[in-house]
């Protein structure tokens, strides 16, 4: 949480979302009537969800209900996934830039436009646990677990036991389900969004927090499935023969439990061993001691013992998997087990601190406490890469403490831990890094690379490398580097090769990520910074970099692959001139503020778009009687446009996302644009 009341936007969302239009009025609609599937002429669905990253949640759980498809050309919606009887609660933090694979459907051919997301919203659906260790703009109590007395669910419909959210999401592009192929949808929960979460102090001294589906919850487009990171899979065997296994999907019990459970599922989801050449799937048979990993491509490579153990209709497993071209899943790496926690009892989450003198690492677990493990000089680290298979099984450190006496392994980087658990402290035997993520102010940006500098609660775990005690340099990647597709629909099957990046406060029809000009670029961009001087000063650029490893430097290391600009948020302030339009016909409005702790008499001029699919977000903070609501406000709309301007008149209290705006003077285009009703907020 700002000292106010969005939440910071620590990360603007996965790659390919980050190009999702920004405007008001992009809900999707439903038909309002829902069909299960009957066609022959079926194509098959994979469906998954995933998230943007958030610094000060150890758990967002929440429980989707249904997924529908709305078909584009009319008629009734298309149901492709509806939840077991007891629902499972999917805590969306683990989900930093993965996919978590929810089930597969059967879907007739067609074109659909939306989709319908249906979520619980009974007191106790939403679960909510804070960091240990959060950033120190978070205003809740580090690690705590919010009681659902606190948590207001906005929009729900109907009656307890049985309330229920429903959120339109268009695509941003068409879903084209073809006979007889595999296709990919993907639903983002943008955790970072600053009206996601809104946490307000009520009279009695608690915390009010409100959750907010409606602009949060996005399409994923992924113009390459080879290149989506799914989160490790779990579920009980059904077959496991020749060069594939079935299982029956599971996910684990939230909140935790000791030992832990799980909660079943009917999605059967068949994932084949890895057959390309040079690479196999690599095996861990949990039970035995030691646990020695075998490499196979065929399960008849297997003892007889755990081959029989396999197919006993007990088994247990925890899958690493990827999807090949094609749509269907291979598995990097498999973990075997008859207990269910045997498979899950391991590290998974952010990292929290590194100690690389002695090797002890801690990350973020669900119930918001530190879990620690020790890092010695056998620990492989893995880095996700499922665009190459060969990569994705090949360790990039096979020496551990190593590893981390270079400064290798950083603060919130989405780890997944396998350990000896029989020794205390746990010892890791590998680490999957499934995301390598650098975020925080940038300066210095040059044709060879920039400085992220990231503060945290605790001082430790700063940005800082032996070159610079202030930060962390990141180099681009090679321009020759193959960087997945062009995300822009109009684009599809451009390869890109090289550095990309995004602004995610424009939108996507008129931006290009990437090309020859994108460093020049990106170094224009995070050049600009909005300065009051005074005890505010300069408010620097923002943003977020996924690195990939780069080996082929004299020094291996991380290297920025793609980065996303952030709307810096600005201090609470006050409208000094009101909204207006900038010029006669033009769909941009504008307005001035003055923020506390400026030099006298300096101002920032805002500019708010109001053009479709590109209007900046606004929302009416509303509280009153200890009650917290989230309005979003489509400037879009000739009649919201007016509401706006008859309440950012001179004196009224605002919070602002902004993009400083190239060659203009603390002028800076709007992201979002937060105004308040009810008790307003103190400066």
């Amino acid at each position: 949480m700002s000292s106010h009341f969005l939440s910071k936007l620590l990360l603007a969302g996965a790659m390919a979302s980050a190009l999702v239009a920004c405007g008001g009025g992009s809900g999707g609609g439903s038909s309002g009537s829902t069909s299960t599937v009957t066609s022959a002429q079926n194509g098959n669905v994979s469906l998954s969800i995933s998230d943007a990253s958030t610094e000060d949640w150890a758990t967002i759980g929440v429980k989707v209900l249904s997924i529908a498809l709305v078909p584009q050309s009319g008629g009734s919606d298309v149901t492709v996934y509806t939840a077991p009887s007891t629902a499972p609660v999917i805590n969306l933090v683990q989900l930093d830039q993965l996919g978590e694979l929810i089930g597969n459907a059967s879907v007739p051919a067609g074109t659909y436009s939306s989709a319908v997301i249906t979520i619980s919203a009974n007191p106790g659906d939403v679960l909510l646990t804070a960091a240990s260790n959060p950033s120190t703009s978070f205003t809740g109590t580090p690690g705590a677990t919010i009681p659902s007395t606190e948590i207001e669910i906005q929009n729900t419909q109907g009656t307890a036991p049985n309330l229920t959210v429903t959120v339109p999401v268009k695509f941003v592009s068409p879903l084209v389900v073809n006979a007889n192929s595999n296709n990919q949808l993907d639903i983002e929960f943008d955790l970072a969004h600053p009206a996601f979460l809104v946490g307000r102090v009520s009279v009695g001294g608690a915390t009010v927090w409100a959750v907010n589906f409606s602009g949060p919850l996005r399409h994923h487009r992924i113009p390459d499935i080879a290149w989506l990171v799914l989160r490790h899979l779990y579920g009980e065997v059904t077959a496991a023969a020749g060069t594939s296994i079935t299982v029956t999907k599971e996910f684990p019990t939230e909140p935790l439990m000791s030992p832990e459970t799980y909660v079943a599922t009917t999605q059967s989801i068949t994932i084949s061993l890895d057959q390309t050449s040079g690479g196999g799937t690599i095996f861990y048979d949990l039970d035995s001691s030691p646990v020695t990993p075998v490499t196979i491509s065929n399960f008849s490579q297997l003892p007889t013992s755990v081959l029989a153990a396999l197919t006993s209709g007990t088994e247990q497993v925890r899958v690493a998997a990827r999807y090949q071209e094609d749509g269907t899943l291979a598995a990097t790496r498999i973990f075997a087990s008859s207990s269910f926690d045997t498979v899950w009892d391991s590290p998974e989450g952010h990292v929290m601190h590194v100690n690389p003198t002695t090797g002890m690492v801690m990350v973020q677990s669900d119930l918001g406490q530190p879990v620690q493990f020790q890092v010695s000089s056998s620990t492989l680290i893995y880095f996700r890469a499922p665009q190459n298979a060969l990569a994705d099984a090949t360790p990039i450190s096979t020496n551990g403490r190593e590893f981390l006496a270079d400064g290798n392994l950083i603060r919130g980087f989405k780890v997944h831990v396998t350990a000896d658990l029989t020794v205390s402290p746990m010892v890791a035997d590998s680490i999957d890094i499934e995301t390598a993520r650098f975020d925080g102010t940038i300066s210095s940006p040059s044709a060879t690379g920039f400085t992220y500098t990231h503060r945290f609660r605790t001082v430790a775990d700063d940005y800082q490398s032996a070159a610079n005690p202030n930060g962390i340099t990141l180099s681009y990647i090679p321009n020759t580097t193959a960087n997945g597709t062009n995300p822009v629909p109009s684009a599809d099957a451009a390869a890109i090769e090289g550095y990309k990046w995004w602004d995610f406060a424009y939108p996507v029809t008129t931006f290009d990520c990437c090309g020859s000009t994108a460093i020049a670029d990106w170094v224009s961009a995070t050049d600009e910074a909005i300065n009051f001087g005074g005890t505010v000063a300069r408010i620097p650029a923002y943003g977020a970099s996924f690195a990939a490893w780069n080996s082929a430097a004299s020094t291996p290391g991380w290297a920025a692959a793609a980065s996303i600009l952030e709307p810096s948020l600005l201090p609470l302030g006050r409208v000094v001139a009101p909204l207006a339009q900038k010029s006669s016909g033009s769909s941009v409005y504008d307005f001035t503020m003055a923020v506390p702790g400026a030099v006298s008499g300096t101002t920032a001029t805002i500019d708010l778009n109001t053009a479709t699919d590109s209007a900046t977000l606004v929302y009416e903070i509303s509280f009153a009687n200890n009650k917290l609501k989230i309005t979003p406000l489509d400037i879009t709309q000739s009649a919201n446009l007016m509401t706006l301007q008859n309440t950012l008149t001179a004196g009224a209290i605002v919070e602002v996302y902004a993009v400083p705006a190239a060659n203009a003077s603390n002028t800076a285009m709007g992201y979002v644009l937060a105004y308040f009703s009810g008790d307003l907020p103190s400066m």
